[in-house]
Formats: structure tokens, sequence, C-alpha cells
């Protein structure tokens, strides 16, 4: 007589069924984990990006330039009566205006004379003036911060001047954001001459203002005390004569 295989119990096919059930769950939680993850680091990453940029168009932006202009005519910004004071008897009582491609960044004006005295001697005294002015530039940088350097380096200019001797810097007190004083004697066509250049920045804008002369048949040269004066007074007024903006 055939025998029919035995069937498994009621309670080993419950164990079977658990096991196979405690098997699946750890598989379903990794799943289920990895993808918690990547949407999370989704998230952090371009939460980060946002402060970068942000920060990036912040450093990028500079203070506006306070100057957006020059005097319309350099010869005028300093006062007649001053220019009358320093150069007596100038060839052009108005000036004589340099050319300037855009006179609302650069623009400049001189007078010279010579007041002739006879056997009792002759003055010749000379004055110059320039402005140069500086917009703010987000790739370049502020106009300010522009202007200082072309400040220093027109100090620097006046320091180095070829020939000259017994040069001095020192500081000139109430001349716009800052000024210096550069004084030296220079001797030419048999004759010493006694300079005073002042080299000024207010905000943007900065002005060179150079002042010299000579004493002829014999008369004296004048001081350089006297020269550096003259020429605070003038570059104060020059200051005063550029235009704010509006």
């Amino acid at each position: 007589m055939q025998r029919s295989a035995p069937r498994p119990s009621r309670s080993r096919t419950r164990t079977r069924l658990r096991m196979l059930a405690c098997a699946a769950v750890p598989v379903m939680i990794v799943a289920a984990g990895c993808s918690s993850d990547s949407g999370s680091g989704s998230d952090s990453d371009s939460g980060k990006d946002k402060p970068a940029a942000s920060a990036s168009k912040e450093a990028a932006k500079v203070a506006p330039a306070k100057f957006t202009s020059l005097p319309a005519d350099p010869c005028k910004s300093i006062a007649a009566k001053t220019t009358a004071d320093l150069v007596p008897k100038a060839k052009d009582k108005s000036g004589s205006a340099g050319k300037s491609s855009d006179i609302t960044t650069r623009g400049s004006c001189s007078w010279n004379g010579l007041d002739d005295n006879g056997v009792k001697g002759s003055q010749y005294r000379w004055l110059d003036i320039s402005f140069m002015r500086y917009d703010s530039d987000e790739g370049i940088g502020s106009g300010q911060d522009r202007a200082a350097e072309y400040y220093k380096k027109e100090v620097a200019k006046a320091r180095a001047t070829e020939g000259a001797k017994g040069t001095k810097a020192t500081p000139a007190a109430g001349v716009g954001t800052e000024a210096t004083a550069v004084t030296y004697s220079l001797s030419k066509t048999g004759e010493t001459f006694g300079y005073a250049t002042v080299v000024a920045r207010s905000e943007n804008v900065v002005i060179t203002l150079t002042y010299n002369g000579a004493g002829y048949a014999g008369a004296k040269s004048p001081a350089a005390s006297d020269l550096v004066k003259g020429a605070t007074k003038a570059a104060k007024e020059a200051v005063a004569a550029v235009p704010a903006a509006k």
C-alpha cells in the first residue's frame, strides 16, 4: 500500500510565515531611509547657495560719487581778486583755459605775467590749476577711492620734480578732504624760481595747483612761505567752486 507524505502541522506553517514577514521589514525601512536622505540633501544644498549669491551682489555695490561735474569754467574757480594778487601783471587777467574732451571730468587754467620795474628789478609769477574727477564704477571702485589713489600720485610727482632742491612736503590744513603742500626751488633761465604746489582732494575730485615765481635784475625771489600762503588760499577757493551733486 502506498503511503501519502505527511502534511506539515499548522504550527510549523505559521512559524515560517512569520519568519518571511520579519525578513522583508528591514528592506522596506532601508529603502524609505534612502529616499528621505536624498530629498533632505537637495533642500540643504539649495539653501546654501542663496546666501552666497546675495553676499556677492552686496559686495559689488560701491558708494556713489559725491560730485558729478566740475566748474563749467575752471578759470573762474578762483576769484579775480585772488588771481590779481598772485599774478599782478597777468598777460590775460581772465586766465587761459586748457583744452578738454570732457569738461565734467577734467579741466585746467593758467595765468602768468611779469611785473617789470626796470632797474629796480622785476617779478615774474605763474599760476596753474587743474581738476580731475572720478566716477564710481562697480568694476573698478568708488570715485572717492580712485581719487585718493590719484591724489597720492600727484603728491609723489610734485616731490619728485627733476632738478628740484630743498623739497619739503607738509599737510595743507583746511583744504578739502585732504591736502599736501610741496615746496622747492628750481634753477632755470639763469634764475632761481620758488615753487609751491598744493594737491587737494575733495571726495572724488583732485585739484592740483602750482604757484611759482622769480625775481629778475637783482630783485629777490618770493619766499616759500609767501608762495604756500597764496597757493593755499587759491586752492581753497577752487575746492569750494566744485558743484555738489543735485
